[in-house]
């Protein structure tokens, strides 16, 4: 809430006026205000609730509904004896990190906000993801998370069970907060209250399709960053991720990744019959394609229509390695996004580099040191690195990772859709990565077991922690790569 100059000019001079004295107006120490901390998470702080006698200031001319009510502004005398100094506004903050469903890892560019209003349901299959459409419920205090996954908002609502509500593209969550006290600094610190959901009952997790493939698991991927093992079923099951057959159509088996659940039930379908139906691909947000250990191009030929149109309409697409043949072999303009090479010769374990030249490269950047991925900052160390792509051509695709050495080679790269379109009318995306989840270390990952028996370790590399940053980018909203991502505005 605001204070108009002659409101607060009015309130500075009732509240401080006296000979020598503070008035009635209560130092930060004697009413809790201006306090250096409350701890929020985990069962609520032990101040705060109602009006006190001092510090809040409400503005009785201004209108207001539901919880907007609940937000003040804090004057604050600057007192020393005998007498007080100025007056000042203090802040009512709520500060936290958000975290991946496991709750390991911190998010980078995850909007966090309290909404005025009951959430409008999120729609369900592609769509145009545009940012100026991303929330609901009429925010009222809003953030964007930093490189470190941290958060501060501003001027929340005070008092207890506050609603928050954490989102990243179509990945939603509503939660309450216990107690925000006014005029401090509130800090979240239950992950249970500041992570991604798990599970359908915790909120709305995309709808993802994961084709497997004979050289990559990116099925682990997702399982390490934790989406609960029963959201992983096929078309006919109810869980948010499912799972086709990569490789070469029937009868042939060649390049197949995993085909069936450990634990029994029916086979995954082929990818074959995901790519040949647009119908059946315009129910996926994003589509997550494993490297089938070959490129197949007789296999996936007839369907290139079909996957540049799913994409143009507002489709995420993932392509591992191999499934570069979507792009190199696909519709115009998508060969020209970057200079392709196609197979190229294997770089062996080196010394990547990413693009700091803009501004989510340098978040991933910051992002790579603060969880642990980068020994040297601006430096990720790939193990079986690929070479399917010598260079980007900026400003169609962006380049993030890549190395400049004797075999100069890009690792990821990104463009938005429709390629041909203004930035301002692109609404969906296409990674490609030459980082693979199964070539991160030793027994990490086994693409043909059945699942989950073939993801084999819960924890997660340095470069299959920069590929959950490109997967959680490549959920959220579309932006001009050029432009730092910002919060939703707050409309009075």
């Amino acid at each position: 809430m605001k204070l108009h100059g002659a409101m607060l000019a009015a309130l500075v001079v009732a509240g401080l006026a006296g000979a020598g004295s503070c008035a009635g107006v209560k130092p930060p120490s004697a009413d809790g205000l201006g306090g250096t901390g409350v701890t929020v998470g985990g069962g609520g702080g032990s101040r705060g609730g109602g009006n006190r006698d001092g510090g809040v200031v409400i503005d009785p001319t201004r209108d207001c509904i539901n919880l907007e009510c609940q937000q003040t502004t804090c004057l604050v005398a600057k007192c020393s004896v005998p007498a007080c100094g100025e007056a000042e506004i203090a802040k009512t903050t709520l500060t936290g990190t958000i975290y991946d469903p496991a709750g390991k890892v911190p998010l980078y560019n995850v909007v966090v906000y309290v909404p005025n209003a009951s959430l409008d349901p999120i729609s369900e299959g592609v769509s145009c993801g545009k940012c100026s459409g991303t929330t609901s419920g009429k925010p009222i205090a809003s953030a964007i998370t930093d490189a470190a996954g941290h958060f501060t908002l501003e001027n929340p609502p005070t008092g207890n069970n506050i609603p928050l509500v954490i989102q990243v593209g179509k990945w939603r969550r509503e939660v309450t907060i216990p107690q925000i006290v006014r005029c401090s600094e509130n800090k979240l610190t239950d992950i249970n209250l500041s992570r991604l959901p798990r599970n359908q009952a915790e909120g709305h997790i995309p709808q993802i399709a994961i084709t497997t493939g004979h050289s990559d698991a990116l099925e682990c991927l997702l399982r390490k960053i934790g989406i609960a093992d029963q959201e992983f079923t096929t078309e006919a099951g109810t869980g948010r991720v499912h799972l086709f057959v990569g490789g070469d159509a029937p009868p042939s088996t060649a390049g197949q990744g995993a085909t069936s659940f450990a634990a029994g039930g029916p086979p995954f379908p082929n990818a074959a019959t995901l790519w040949g139906d647009p119908a059946r691909l315009a129910k996926y947000d994003i589509m997550m394609l494993s490297c089938e250990g070959s490129q197949y191009a007789n296999a996936k030929a007839p369907y290139y229509a079909n996957i540049r149109r799913y994409a143009d309409i507002g489709g995420r697409i993932f392509d591992d390695h191999l499934h570069f043949n979507w792009i190199l072999k696909g519709l115009p303009p998508w060969p020209s996004t970057a200079g392709w090479i196609g197979v190229g010769t294997d770089l062996g374990d080196i010394t990547a580099k990413i693009d700091t030249s803009f501004p989510k490269g340098a978040a991933l950047s910051d992002w790579m040191s603060n969880v642990g991925a980068s020994t040297t900052k601006g430096q990720l160390g790939i193990v079986m690195a690929q070479n399917s792509v010598s260079m980007d051509a900026q400003p169609v695709s962006q380049r993030w990772i890549y190395s400049d050495a004797a075999t100069p080679a890009v690792q990821y790269l990104t463009f938005n859709t429709p390629v041909e379109a203004p930035a301002d009318q692109q609404c969906g995306r296409v990674v490609f990565t030459d980082i693979h989840v199964s070539a991160s270390g030793a027994d990490v990952s086994h693409p043909e077991k059945p699942f989950p028996t073939g993801c084999t370790d819960p924890n997660s590399s340095p470069q299959e922690k920069a590929l959950e940053f490109m997967f959680f980018d490549l959920s959220s909203c579309v932006i001009d790569d050029r432009r730092p991502p910002k919060p939703p505005d707050i409309i009075p």
